[in-house]
């Protein structure tokens, strides 16, 4: 069994510092990562750097490694001597740089104590989901859309647990998708460990504020002002849609919270929703001489109240 020199193989002094070490591994683990390297051997180099970061990050690791002297170099042939005690060190599936199956070397100093004295785990492991959130318009709801979206998502390859990375994704928005609903991206979570598929990427779907619109589940509701003649005479007004303008009939004797629905001109693909127009009878104001001429007529020539109703 040959001696690995782990210093060497971040290319640290053996005085170096945690901060050292984590700038080191960060930096190499960029360099050599099989997804992007074209260096030559990146796979066998990106694993060897797993292993050193994966005892030189950890101070009770570092230490035991260290008792063994530096008078060891790398490649020689190597046994433990009688006295080793490499014992107390624990280590998961979700320790950094554990995506590979580690050295006999490694596993002779410190495989003996791993946790449970299980032996490191090399099984393949899907990466994790993640979730993010989308906000998008109505329009894009309705009709589809491209958007670039700007996400941090974590990624241990860049730089050990916790480590973060800033990706650019081209996201499809289907046609017809509703507030609550997820896009799913399939592979784009978090990376898998030993060769396993990476998680999904799930956005939630939020709406934002429409200035005329309003969503509830797959319907929308458009208020819509209409005057007190044409809600007591009835007549054709054009309204707005997501699909377009509209012509809708307002019919003779509407009342304020009246609704009316148009089927099928809400949100939904396979099964849209409808949009409901709920009638508002807005009064002109009285601020000539002949407008209120008018309602002294109206109030004479059509006697009518409201409240009648109310009478006890």
């Amino acid at each position: 069994m040959q001696y690995k020199d782990y210093y060497k193989v971040m290319g640290l002094a053996r005085d170096a510092s945690a901060d050292e070490i984590k700038r080191a591994y960060r930096k190499l683990a960029r360099k050599y990562h099989p997804d992007v390297s074209r260096e030559a051997q990146a796979e066998e180099r990106f694993k060897e750097l797993g292993e050193a970061y994966e005892v030189l990050r950890d101070p009770q690791k570092r230490a035991a490694y260290d008792r063994l002297g530096s008078s060891w170099q790398s490649g020689q042939e190597f046994t433990p001597p009688p006295e080793w005690h490499g014992g107390g060190f624990g280590f998961g599936p979700d320790s950094e740089g554990a995506d590979h199956r580690f050295s006999d070397f490694f596993e002779t100093l410190f495989g003996h104590a791993f946790h449970s004295g299980a032996r490191p785990s090399t099984t393949m492991q899907r990466g994790q989901d993640q979730h993010s959130r989308i906000a998008i318009t109505l329009a894009e709801a309705y009709s589809g859309a491209t958007r670039t979206l700007h996400l941090t998502t974590p990624d241990w390859r860049v730089g050990g647990a916790g480590a973060q990375r800033e990706r650019k994704l081209q996201v499809r928005i289907p046609a017809g998708v509703v507030p609550g609903q997820q896009i799913r991206l399939a592979g784009q979570g978090s990376p898998g460990v030993a060769g396993g598929p990476a998680g999904d990427l799930y956005l939630d779907v939020a709406l934002q504020p429409h200035p005329l619109l309003q969503v509830e589940g797959r319907d929308v509701y458009l208020t819509l002002p209409i005057t007190p003649w044409e809600a007591a005479l009835g007549g054709q007004i054009t309204v707005p849609t997501l699909g377009g303008q509209v012509d809708v009939r307002i019919p003779a004797g509407s009342q304020s919270g009246q609704k009316l629905r148009l089927k099928g001109r809400g949100l939904g693909s396979a099964n849209p929703g409808d949009q409901y127009i709920v009638l508002q009878i807005l009064t002109p104001p009285a601020t000539t001489a002949a407008a209120r001429e008018t309602y002294e007529r109206m109030a004479r020539e059509l006697p009518f109240n409201p409240r009648s109703h109310m009478e006890v």
